[in-house]
């Protein structure tokens, strides 16, 4: 892995020295990936945790990645923080970026206010996919208030996702997982949020589309097998399901309560991002408020479903199978 600064942008700590592909940052903490794909190019959205001793989370804001090769990564620093959103207090939590005519619109999930306490859904927006971006709504998109969780941070981890027909949809949440199609001006909702049922869906939804199938891959738990969070995913024949569970595509992540997916085609190849907690920096250890973005190869079999990955050091210096 080689990692470079961008010019104009702050530049990074020196990157730890790794012969291994995972995890693909090294000089700092990072959680919940969200990769797109622009003018050929891979960028690749992090959340920067900086939780020290027992802290939970201490995400404080949100960077950018990019890479041509998916060997070679250009950091172009920090492009927004939480209290960018006058209404909101902190908790840089996972994001989704999309493209549309020209603007990128970051979907976020952030600590609202005490006029509306809870998780909250903001958006962003900017010129460039490498930021900065501005509260593009002056509010929350959707506010603690305006669905009916059973906790206060049920409104978390956006996906975005532009159908067939032109159509931006939206799904989130935490324990209950929440959708609605997005308004051509991209900060309201063309409809009313309704929820979905997914099996062992407990948050990090991320929506795709392979061929004529559509694809929900999340975060859960099955307690009778594992306490902990692992990626499982559902499909379906449209944007709205009905959704049929699919199977798991990964375990759950070393030293790590959490796990987030984020998946793409990239030149031909489908890759997963996820986290997990293996990587110490210094004399800190990996903990639930410090891990680290990793990658791996993401393979499907001839009927759609995708064959299960496991975890590797060496993640994307894996020669592809034929």
């Amino acid at each position: 892995m080689a990692l470079t600064a961008c010019a104009g942008t702050p530049a990074p700590q020196p990157a730890s020295s790794t012969q291994a592909t995972n995890p693909i940052i090294t000089n700092i903490f990072t959680a919940d990936p969200a990769p797109i794909v622009h003018d050929g190019r891979l960028y690749l959205y992090v959340g920067h945790d900086e939780a020290h001793g027992d802290q939970m989370f201490n995400i404080t804001e949100w960077r950018v990645y990019s890479t041509d090769d998916m060997a070679h990564w250009t950091d172009h620093g920090a492009i927004m923080k939480p209290t960018d959103f006058k209404w909101a207090i902190r908790d840089a939590w996972a994001s989704e970026p999309i493209e549309r005519d020209g603007k990128f619109w970051l979907y976020t999930a952030v600590e609202h206010d005490e006029t509306d306490v809870g998780k909250s859904i903001g958006v962003a927006v900017s010129d460039s996919p490498t930021g900065p971006f501005t509260d593009a709504l002056g509010h929350a998109l959707v506010a603690n208030s305006d669905t009916d969780g059973p906790h206060v941070w049920d409104d978390i981890d956006p996906t975005v996702f532009e159908d067939d027909d032109g159509t931006f949809w939206l799904y989130w949440g935490n324990a209950n997982l929440y959708y609605a199609p997005l308004a051509p001006d991209m900060i309201s909702f063309a409809a009313p949020i309704q929820k979905v049922d997914l099996t062992n869906f407990e948050e990090g939804p991320w929506l795709f589309k392979r061929g004529d199938l559509y694809y929900m891959a999340y975060a859960g738990i099955d307690e009778a097998e594992n306490e902990n969070e692992q990626l499982y995913y559902s499909t379906a024949p449209t944007v709205t399901g009905p959704w049929t569970y699919s199977g798991k595509i990964m375990g759950p992540g070393e030293n790590s309560f959490t796990i987030h997916p984020g998946i793409v085609e990239f030149q031909g190849d489908w890759y997963l991002f996820y986290h997990n907690a293996a990587l110490s920096i210094g004399e800190e250890d990996g903990a639930i408020g410090r891990r680290s973005v990793r990658a791996e190869h993401l393979y499907f079999n001839e009927d759609g479903t995708i064959q299960p990955v496991t975890p590797t050091a060496e993640g994307l210096t894996i020669p592809r199978r034929e």
